[in-house]
């Protein structure tokens, strides 16, 4: 029998004949390879499975409180290069808020012009950096 390609690695390999349709070789690095893509694959097509991780990972999470403080005080520059990415993170984050795409859709749908924004109802959004307002166009360009 011919050999195939490892559909992780790309090596060929000789498949193991009790394994119809086997695209992964032997190799650790592959086989982990294989598991994270099945996982993928299922917490996106099966909600039950997602629910069954998110509880799971959440459960040991609690069972675990002290977990990832003792792993950052045993890995100084991990933690120190985990919070620049943060604030990298948070910069762009920030940054990307500026013209708030999302809230009206496109901004082709919006003529360019001067515009007056006048405060419109009530305060208590559930977003804190939005803000209820009347638009009225002033002048168009």
């Amino acid at each position: 029998m011919e050999g195939r390609r490892c559909a992780a690695c790309g090596k060929a390999f000789r498949p193991c004949p009790r394994v119809g349709d086997q695209k992964y070789c032997g190799d650790a690095d592959c086989r982990r390879c294989r598991r994270r893509r099945w996982q993928r694959a299922k917490r996106q097509g099966d909600a039950d499975y997602r629910d069954n991780q998110v509880r799971a990972q959440r459960t040991w999470a609690q069972e675990n409180s002290a977990y990832w403080g003792a792993y950052r005080s045993g890995r100084r520059e991990y933690a120190q290069a985990n919070r620049e990415k943060q604030r990298q993170r948070d910069r762009r984050r920030r940054a990307a808020n500026l013209a708030k795409m999302d809230s009206i859709g496109t901004f082709s749908s919006v003529p360019s012009g001067t515009y007056l924004l006048v405060p419109h109802g009530e305060e208590d959004l559930a977003k804190m950096d939005s803000i209820m307002v009347e638009i009225t166009l002033l002048s168009k360009r």
